[in-house]
């Protein structure tokens, strides 16, 4: 059964470890070895931890077990969202974003933005965002494309 709760503390060590084995595994079908190992780093877990705390954090849960997370800033923006690689395909992202635009809609948030890696990105077309610009962004001097994308929120929806 998949189902959706709020982050908490304990949850930190799990959300990186998904976070890395997301690019690794999932997102290595679109970047290169060296973009994929510039990425694929958290340079301070508490910091990390720290700003899953700071913000509306989800954890998706099937049987018990971790598999993905996401969160949204006070502007609308999601900035995270990865799904563990042995549970894609399961509705498991569907469920994530459903929580961050019920809880945008509550905060009466007008639109979503988010910055979606080439893998991500025909994940949110599917579900109503759309391409604001192409990016090239620099992680540990590699640079990654990805894509500013948007969804207005209308209401009552």
């Amino acid at each position: 059964m998949l189902t959706v709760r709020r982050y908490e503390p304990e949850d930190s060590d799990t959300t990186i470890e998904i976070f890395l084995e997301a690019i690794r595994e999932v997102a290595s079908k679109d970047y290169n070895a060296l973009q994929v190992k510039a990425w694929a780093q958290v340079d301070d877990p508490a910091t990390w931890a720290r700003k899953r705390a700071s913000r509306p954090t989800w954890i998706a849960i099937i049987n018990g077990v971790r598999v993905g997370f996401s969160d949204l800033e006070p502007t609308g923006h999601l900035d995270m969202m990865f799904v563990h690689p042995h549970y894609q395909g399961r509705g498991v992202a569907s469920l994530l974003l459903a929580t961050v635009e019920a809880t945008a809609r509550e905060q009466n948030l007008r639109r979503l933005t988010t910055e979606a890696s080439m893998t991500a990105r025909p994940f949110f077309q599917n579900r109503g965002f759309s391409v604001v610009t192409v990016q090239e962004v620099e992680k540990r001097g590699q640079t990654l494309r990805n894509f500013r994308m948007e969804k207005l929120l209308a209401d009552g929806c």
